[in-house]
């Protein structure tokens, strides 16, 4: 079983940026794909986008596709999203996960993921 854990997050104004970090240990970090997620309050939990166990290709949802950036560094065992031009509608706890698989980057490879406690990004207006 993969632990993880979220870091980074913060209170930032909108257009601003922010880098989260999620170091994981008790599983080979980089034989698996990884995925990034966020629930805003009241709302379900969303897949942002995930990154093959190479990170030689990713993903992303459309409605961060542009702004956000997905990547790991398998000797740190520690993967990253780079966050830009945030809006306040960004503003939720952020998530990452392991997937099952190591190149299929679709959401049911994380099905049964275990979860971090997520690291909370407020974007104010």
């Amino acid at each position: 079983q993969v632990q993880l854990v979220e870091s980074g997050g913060g209170s930032v104004q909108a257009g601003g940026s922010l880098r989260l970090s999620c170091v994981a240990s008790g599983r080979t970090f980089s034989s698996y794909a990884m995925g990034w997620f966020r629930q805003a309050p009241g709302k379900g939990r969303e897949f942002l986008g995930a990154i093959t166990w190479s990170g030689g290709r990713t993903y992303y949802a459309d409605s961060v596709k542009g702004r956000f950036t997905i990547s790991r560094d398998n000797a740190k065992n520690t993967l990253y999203l780079q966050m830009a031009s945030l809006k306040p509608e960004d503003t939720a706890v952020y998530h990452c996960a392991c997937s099952e698989y190591r190149n299929n980057l679709s959401l049911d490879g994380f099905t049964r993921a275990a979860w971090g406690q997520g690291t909370q990004v407020t974007v104010s207006a």
